[in-house]
């Protein structure tokens, strides 16, 4: 039998999609019909105008770092085993803010505002530097 993952949310019916696209490397976020504006994490309505007239749409997986914060410490499963890492909330180029994790990233080169794009590991959507994000200068 399959140990259980810790890094993942039991999927239900709501959130299927949304784990299986991410699976495949897709990225999907939800936008509401009535007032046009994208969110995320995905919810069954609006949280812009209360709509329940929302579909999944496949985001373009870029985004500028908002902030973010070395975990040097963190004993629960499946971290352990991964510090340090670098936590971050990241704003989707469709607008909404996402918490993820920085990867392929050296510390010292994170700034805020570089440009990132989505990459999947194990099925989790995490980001990396865009490839114009990193340069000897910062910019």
């Amino acid at each position: 039998m399959d140990a259980a993952r810790h890094d993942v949310p039991e999927p239900d019916a709501f959130t299927r999609p949304y784990w299986e696209a991410a699976a495949r490397g897709c990225l999907l976020i939800r936008r509401c019909g009535a007032c046009g504006r994208a969110h995320h994490y995905p919810r069954e309505f609006c949280p812009h105008c209360w709509s329940d007239e929302v579909t999944w749409e496949e985001a373009a997986g870029r985004a500028t770092l908002y902030t973010w914060s070395t975990v040097h410490h963190n004993d629960l499963p499946p971290f352990t085993g991964r510090t340090p890492y670098l936590a971050a909330v990241v704003d989707l180029a469709e607008g909404p803010r996402m918490m993820t994790e920085l990867v392929d990233c050296p510390e010292g080169a994170v700034r805020p505002g570089m440009p990132l794009e989505v990459a999947f590991r194990d099925g989790i959507p995490v980001f990396r530097a865009a490839p114009d994000g990193l340069t000897s200068t910062g910019r």
